[in-house]
């Protein structure tokens, strides 16, 4: 069996406990699978980055297979509206970054349930003619979630973490990264020294036992933008992360990578 997300945002746990923490979210439109179910809770498989976790079995849509679902389509859009002949019809709120599957003239399925949507649909980054759906570049699409509070699992907006960031900001660019900080750096090209790093290259910051622990993106002028307690701006060098309102390193560098 397969799922689709039809709420805005489903919070995903590491147990099947609404006590347990949150490891990741789903955005509206995003897939899975299916791997095992429990009392309420059901295991998934998530389409996009094979991260495994567990969600409420209430909220989200199942099917069948996922043919003619697609979550190569990125949507920057306000809302969508359902057109549920029923007394749960109303309108979805639509966070930046959701997908949304086939669709013609601003209407498209989920299962047996229509919907339609008023906004407007762009599409991820284009390679060949380096376009961003935000009409910007990889260093835009970041500053959009700038002032986002710091949420463990979060991957929206209103709340996100780390790796969320930077898995959100590469999914706007048409670029896959997988889930966590630790298998983000296990993508990519290392590069030798920090000066050869250009906007949009990852910088990964390692704890005292040599694990990956953060995540952020160089901008030019030795700066990293990254979720810190908020989506935030601070300076780089091959130490790691000064943090200037605190006036300290806050982060060390382990290596940068080129994606």
């Amino acid at each position: 069996m397969y799922g689709i997300c039809n709420l805005s945002i489903v919070p995903c746990r590491k147990e099947p406990s609404d006590k347990s923490e949150m490891v990741t979210q789903l955005l509206f439109g995003e897939h899975f699978e299916v791997l095992e179910e429990k009392k309420s809770w059901v295991l998934i498989r998530i389409a996009y980055d094979n991260y495994e976790c567990w969600i409420d079995k209430k909220q989200f849509l199942p099917v069948k297979d996922i043919k003619g679902i697609s979550d190569e389509t990125t949507a920057l859009t306000t809302e969508i509206v359902q057109l549920a002949e029923d007394e749960n019809k109303g309108i979805i709120p639509i966070l930046l970054g959701s997908s949304l599957p086939k669709f013609k003239n601003k209407s498209f399925h989920l299962g047996k349930q229509e919907y339609s949507f008023d906004g407007e649909i762009k599409f991820p980054f284009n390679k060949s003619t380096k376009v961003s759906p935000l009409g910007g570049d990889l260093e835009g699409v970041a500053k959009w979630y700038l002032n986002t509070p710091y949420l463990w699992g979060g991957r929206s907006p209103f709340g996100i973490d780390c790796s969320g960031f930077t898995q959100m900001v590469f999914k706007l660019n048409g670029i896959k990264l997988k889930r966590d900080a630790w298998q983000q750096a296990e993508q990519g090209k290392a590069l030798s020294f920090l000066e050869e790093a250009q906007t949009g290259d990852l910088a990964f910051f390692d704890n005292e036992d040599g694990k990956i622990v953060h995540v952020g993106i160089i901008l030019e002028g030795g700066k990293i933008i990254h979720a810190s307690g908020k989506v935030r701006i601070d300076k780089l060098d091959h130490q790691g992360i000064f943090n200037g309102e605190m006036k300290k390193y806050t982060h060390r560098l382990r290596v940068a990578k080129k994606y």
